[in-house]
């Protein structure tokens, strides 16, 4: 059969790699003969274009072979991505798209993936078992039921009380590993290295506690043997992975391959991993990652540039109707407004890495947020604010308090946000829910309207720095241009002030 661009595609499984399309790199070691070392919980396209991709590359050169994904999850979501994969051998094209092309490989390092089950005994009894030495997790900053402002686990949420009365039937992934842990200790084995793979700074430090805690409420001697004999490397991660729609479908089709759920991403990675493993480890570095002792200075200028540059671009974007990241910084506009927040209240509370300035990194963000092959949309951006904004903007409002130094871009911020969360762009155009507490977040945002200072009453975000009044004052300010002004122009007095 002849294979045309639009109309054939090949469907993708282990039978399918020695036929793929010559230009689409494909799997060279046996696949049959590869056994596993890792259970991966959230199987999304971050993990599959990121953390599958360096081991898959290890692989590549004929290491790690003992070392192999079997995938989990415990959302229903999870279960519709278990049956995508489980039909293509577990298999996934990553199609990555730069400036001035594409490139396409075949990944092939997951091997399995457990049942989604509510008790999610299949992926205790996975974790159970010795041969897996490091369970690692992408399940969003959200996703931790940690309170950022106490630094401890949040003991009243109802899964937490749930696994803490049912340790052998838990609700949450945390349950789950500490119930494989249990029974790991029972019989004598190692426990796993805890890795999480999400984007918190801290984020091993942070699984810890959760885990720890967790334990702690059903079995405290548990705790202290995972406290003394576990591990929890802290890490930092970098790809842009935009999300698969019906264009990244077809733009796999269109190069050869039907893939149920293919990956695009941008020409760029980057993995620091606290070398901090108790059952030992994938050689990471020969792949490509930075294995350190100081993940701290990577993780925080990554953070607070890339991520906190993130929602600096997302909720004023949303606001003006421009679909993607790419867009966002097409506008003359939205992007002197970035690049001012970055350089004047974000980049002088960023410390340099080896080989890379703060200001270095904003440039080298901006190249990256400026690819307009990638997709990325505003709207997958500025998803769970009540978790990003916490996590990535307001430690640096809090350190620029600190040292008196300007803040009203990233008050102006929070401004944005807020006047997102009423619900309508400058068009009229509804903006459709996209917070898990996006209620709570809507009834304060329409507070706003004729109490600005009603939005940071909102303490489980804001905590004490709604208090400041400097913050404060300049929030308000900022709110209040935005509803007299409107977004453009609010943003264009912001740049040129002090001009």
């Amino acid at each position: 059969m002849d294979r045309t661009e639009e109309t054939y595609a090949m469907k993708l499984d282990n039978a399918a790699l020695p036929d793929l399309p010559k230009d689409v790199l494909r799997p060279l070691y046996d696949r049959a003969r590869l056994t596993p070392g890792i259970v991966h919980i959230g199987v999304g396209n971050f993990h599959r274009a990121h953390q599958a991709w360096y081991l898959h590359r290890l692989m590549q050169l004929g290491k790690a072979q003992d070392w192999a994904i079997i995938g989990a999850g415990v959302r229903p979501a999870d279960a519709a991505m278990r049956d995508k994969l489980l039909a293509q051998d577990c298999l996934t094209t990553l199609i990555e798209l730069s400036p001035s092309g594409r490139a396409v490989e075949v990944s092939g390092a997951m091997i399995d993936f457990l049942p989604v089950e509510e008790t999610n005994s299949a992926l205790i009894a996975a974790m159970s078992d010795p041969a897996i030495r490091i369970v690692s997790l992408t399940v969003t900053e959200g996703g931790y039921y940690y309170d950022p402002a106490t630094g401890k686990l949040d003991a009243d949420h109802p899964d937490i009380q749930h696994d803490a009365a049912h340790p052998a039937a838990p609700r949450t992934a945390f349950g789950a590993m500490v119930a494989a842990l249990r029974a790991r200790r029972d019989v004598g084995h190692l426990p796993f290295t805890a890795q999480s793979c999400d984007n918190l700074q801290g984020n091993g430090d942070i699984l810890r506690e959760v885990i720890c805690a967790l334990a702690r409420l059903s079995d405290p001697d548990l705790a202290i043997w995972i406290e003394q004999s576990g591990a929890f490397p802290n890490s930092m991660v970098d790809c842009i992975v935009p999300a698969t729609g019906p264009d990244e479908l077809a733009l796999a089709r269109n190069l050869g391959l039907d893939d149920a759920a293919p990956v695009t991403h941008e020409n760029f990675r980057q993995w620091v991993i606290e070398d901090n493993f108790c059952a030992g480890r994938p050689p990471w570095e020969e792949a490509g990652a930075t294995v350190t002792s100081d993940v701290h200075s990577y993780e925080a200028m990554k953070i607070r540039i890339l991520n906190a540059g993130h929602q600096v671009l997302a909720n004023a974007g949303e606001l003006l109707g421009l679909e993607t990241i790419a867009d966002c910084m097409a506008d003359p506009i939205v992007s002197a407004f970035f690049r001012k927040v970055q350089m004047e209240e974000i980049a002088p509370y960023v410390q340099p890495v080896p080989g890379m300035s703060p200001g270095a990194y904003v440039e080298l963000i901006t190249r990256r947020f400026q690819n307009p092959a990638i997709r990325d949309t505003t709207r997958r951006v500025a998803f769970d604010g009540s978790s990003r904004h916490p996590g990535f903007v307001l430690p640096i409002v809090r350190d620029a308090l600190g040292a008196k130094g300007p803040i009203d871009g990233l008050a102006l911020v929070e401004a944005l946000w807020c006047k997102m969360c009423r619900g309508t762009r400058e068009s009229g155009e509804i903006i459709e829910p996209n917070d898990p507490n996006w209620g709570s977040l809507a009834d304060y945002a329409k507070r706003s309207v004729s109490d600005p200072k009603a939005w940071l009453a909102q303490r489980g975000i804001y905590g004490d720095t709604s208090e400041n009044s400097t913050f404060s004052e300049a929030f308000e300010n900022a709110l209040m241009a935005l509803d007299r002004f409107g977004t453009g122009q609010t943003l264009q007095s912001y740049i040129t002030r002090g001009a």
